[in-house]
């Protein structure tokens, strides 16, 4: 895996200037998330699978 430093990182078009965010970043092999507020600290780092998962039972509520 590459350095996090070095990835595009982005958030929901619907937090606009609000710092309470998670922001994502994506490759081939994994998605890393972390805490808007803190860029520095540490990231969640899973696979592609994992986190498309996660985002289809987010969206069934």
């Amino acid at each position: 895996m590459t350095g996090l430093s070095a990835v595009s990182w982005r958030k929901s078009s619907r937090s606009g200037s609000s710092s309470m965010c998670v922001e994502v970043a994506r490759s081939s092999g994994w998605v890393a998330l972390r805490d808007s507020k803190d860029p520095t600290g540490p990231a969640l780092v899973v696979s592609p699978e994992i986190f498309d998962m996660f985002l289809r039972r987010l969206c069934q509520g």
